[in-house]
């Protein structure tokens, strides 16, 4: 309530100190002269503009202020800011509307009219932030539930609430008390779902990966008693996998395949005849799939990235044997620290996957399930999330093409870049120089991958994570310009 009154105080004080200044500006009485056919305005003819002004300014500043609150307490800073927009708008305004010229008979209304659409584009932008501050609202009106044991199921309404938006996203039916489960991040149950699909008693268990490919793959399939297999991909097709490629008796070990579509770290997305292969495959060799796909918000070449169970329903394959999808909030919603996803698919592994994390004490807090409903059911702040990506990479793609080989992903927040010829192919001294001189990290893709089946595909390329700032990366990416252009003189 005293948030709320604070607010409610800055807002009056922030029009009121606009109005008064819009008045102070217009003199008393009609101006001369005014324009043939043009109304001359006087005081009271900004009543009604500087009213549509504050509406919608309280609507934009209750946003801004519980946002800038976030990172300052000071109610003087906060003020400052806020009046800073609106004069800052009135200048613009005003300037562009002088040159129209005598069709204006006083630039001053038009200057005020026009800030009106001003704070009503305020407000529709600041509504991409509404969604994460739903999740923050979710989070402080469940603290009460924090006196019970949550279930390891999760709650009905969570489940239902998935359900529906896979439904939205995916055009798929899943069912929300059979075939979902949350889990905490789709990292935990990458690695728990290996310790409940493999059997190690059975000889040369195998586990598919790819190459390069998330570490958290590698280390569930060896600490569930398993080996990888790493898959071969192919640089010509943004490092696809190149299955025909996997031996048969390699496949006659496999007892799970993970895949990672868009991938990490090159973005490239599997399209239905490479999810028919791969479900033939799985029906003759009976391995478990499991698909992560928590990287399928972020994308920019229109159409949204095939999903594995909208590849199944395709495909007519509606009970999804043998597949399990995985994804999280924490790069959909861009709340990482939440540790809030889910996993779905065939209703017997669902079973088997449940019994064994009633044993694996792994339960979603009731406050994380809280949240996790509101970021579920609001799709305005991924649009946004995904509008800020696009930025990034709109900023910082264009500088490291010159200078390296770089294109846009299909989708992912990462660049996965072909280092230059002269430091001939050696990625480590790449990352390491470049950290040393100007202060810019980078992963080695090398560290990325495996040496197998004769090459290590992550050689000569860096991955770089767009996770910073807009202004944080472009700087980033000139720096990296720098670099480059000192080592080629």
């Amino acid at each position: 309530a005293l948030g709320l009154a604070r607010t409610a105080a800055i807002c009056i004080a922030a029009n009121a100190a606009c109005a008064l200044a819009a008045l102070r500006w217009l003199p008393a009485g009609e101006p001369a002269a005014p324009a043939a056919g043009v109304e001359a305005p006087t005081r009271a003819a900004l009543l009604w503009p500087l009213a549509i002004t504050g509406l919608l300014g309280i609507g934009y500043e209750v946003l801004v202020v519980r946002v800038l609150s976030q990172v300052a307490e000071d109610t003087v800073y906060t003020f400052a800011m806020l009046l800073a927009v609106y004069l800052l708008g009135t200048a613009l305004g005003a300037a562009a509307w002088q040159r129209r010229g005598p069709r204006i008979a006083d630039p001053r209304l038009a200057r005020d009219r026009l800030l009106c659409a001003l704070s009503a584009a305020c407000l529709a932008g600041a509504g991409a932030l509404w969604g994460a501050q739903e999740i923050k609202d979710a989070l402080m009106a469940s603290l009460a539930s924090l006196a019970s044991y949550p279930a390891t199921a999760g709650e009905p309404k969570l489940r239902q609430v998935i359900s529906e938006w896979l439904g939205r996203r995916y055009a798929v039916k899943v069912n929300a008390g059979t075939q979902i489960l949350p889990v905490n991040g789709s990292r935990e149950a990458l690695f728990s779902l290996a310790q409940t699909i493999l059997d190690p008693s059975q000889p040369s268990a195998t586990v598919l990966c790819p190459n390069p490919f998330y570490q958290i793959y590698e280390g569930a399939a060896l600490l569930a008693g398993a080996q990888p297999w790493f898959v071969p991909s192919d640089p010509a097709r943004n490092f696809a996998l190149d299955w025909v490629s996997v031996p048969d008796d390699v496949w006659e070990k496999t007892q799970m395949v993970f895949v990672c579509s868009p991938g990490n770290p090159a973005g490239a997305v599997m399209d239905l005849d490479e999810w028919k292969l791969l479900f033939e495959l799985s029906d003759h060799y009976g391995f478990v799939i499991a698909s992560d796909e928590c990287y399928s918000e972020i994308y920019f070449r229109g159409e949204p990235p095939l999903g594995s169970l909208q590849a199944a329903s395709l495909l007519g394959r509606n009970n999804y044997k043998n597949l399990i999808t995985l994804t999280s909030l924490s790069k959909r919603s861009n709340v990482p620290g939440l540790r809030s996803g889910f996993v779905a698919g065939d209703a017997a592994l669902i079973k088997s996957f449940l019994l064994y994390r009633t044993y694996h004490g792994s339960a979603m807090s009731p406050i994380v399930q809280a949240a996790s409903i509101a970021a579920w059911s609001d799709e305005e702040h991924v649009v946004a999330n995904r509008t800020m990506y696009r930025d990034k990479f709109g900023a910082v793609t264009p500088m490291l093409s010159k200078v390296m080989d770089v294109a846009l992903p299909d989708a992912g927040f990462y660049l996965w870049a072909g280092i230059p010829e002269a430091f001939k192919g050696s990625d480590t001294d790449f990352s390491r120089e470049l950290l040393a001189a100007y202060n810019v990290v980078v992963l080695p893709g090398s560290y990325l991958a495996r040496e197998a089946q004769g090459s290590n595909p992550g050689a000569g390329r860096v991955r770089m994570a767009l996770v910073a700032e807009t202004a944080e990366c472009a700087e980033a990416a000139r720096r990296i310009v720098q670099f480059i252009q000192s080592k080629l003189r």
